[in-house]
């Protein structure tokens, strides 16, 4: 089993324990605000198995009618998180609203809050190790159900300030008013999650960093070349897409410039791991002489 699939499968476990905690932290206060937070606990078991689904399918190597791989399945799932982070958001407003002209009076507050501090100390370290993780193995999926969980951190820590507040004071009102701002932050943490994911649907080059590296190793790796154009690059999961074209002088044989490819493929794919690199080999007369010019 991957290290993705492992953590796929702890973000389940993770997430069925914190819903439990959650449920039964809202079961013995009556608290709209700990209902809202188990609301989206409920979010994040589902999400998990999406993101389950979406990994396994991402890892199936290419075949026929796939011939780029599966790896965009990935996007779909963390685009699909983020439609349920917003539906959960707007299920919490409507109950934030229509609880605050008749607020319940919380019972047993302290015991509700011990439970739902230890669900909120889990999917903390839970969501560190998410995103961490994801991002060192390129798992689109993995970072944003982290991000999702630490909007549900911030969110649980705000839900236990509220509801401190309002036993103190007695003005319970302070319940289902805190709900509905955890709901607008939940709204905002769902609508990035899709912004970015789309944006790998889009085949959005990489970032400008990335793009920094690729053009420094082709500048100084193409040895025997004239130049480079039309770099194109965009990214699907764990993979980085680079293709190019590679002009070479025109009494250079197909061995040749076959051994430059090869140089330059290699030495890609050590800079930026998981590259998937294409090169159109092209004569010295189809030189721009506007793309990347290629060092002695």
């Amino acid at each position: 089993m991957t290290t993705t699939m492992k953590l796929a499968f702890g973000s389940l476990l993770v997430g069925g324990v914190v819903l439990g905690l959650k449920a039964l932290a809202w079961w013995i206060t009556g608290s709209v605000a700990l209902l809202s937070d188990a609301l989206e606990s409920t979010v994040n078991v589902a999400t998990a198995i999406a993101a389950l689904i979406a990994i396994r399918v991402a890892a199936l190597p290419a075949d026929a009618n796939h011939p780029y791989g599966h790896h965009k399945a990935e996007f779909f799932s963390a685009v699909l998180e983020g439609v349920m982070i917003v539906i959960a958001a707007l299920l919490i407003l409507r109950e934030a609203y229509l609880s605050f002209f008749a607020p319940p009076v919380i019972s047993a507050p302290i015991e509700g809050l011990l439970l739902n501090g230890v669900a909120t100390a889990l999917n903390g370290i839970w969501c560190w190790v998410l995103i961490t993780r994801g991002r060192a193995i390129k798992s689109p999926a993995l970072v944003a159900d982290g991000r999702h969980l630490l909007t549900d951190v911030v969110t649980s820590m705000g839900v236990a300030l509220g509801i401190l507040l309002a036993y103190a004071t007695g003005w319970w009102h302070l319940d289902p008013a805190l709900a509905g701002i955890v709901a607008l932050n939940i709204l905002w943490s769902g609508s990035r999650v899709i912004k970015e994911s789309l944006s790998g649907l889009l085949d959005e080059a990489v970032p400008e960093d990335t793009l920094k590296v690729i053009r420094e190793v082709i500048s100084t790796e193409a040895g025997g070349a004239v130049e480079a154009h039309d770099l194109r690059t965009r990214h699907a999961g764990r993979v980085t897409f680079i293709d190019f074209h590679l002009v070479v002088p025109g009494d250079t044989s197909v061995s040749e410039a076959h051994e430059v490819c090869d140089h330059v493929e290699h030495a890609l794919k050590a800079a930026v791991p998981d590259a998937n690199v294409t090169i159109h080999v092209e004569p010295e007369h189809k030189a721009k002489h506007t793309g990347i010019v290629v060092l002695d």
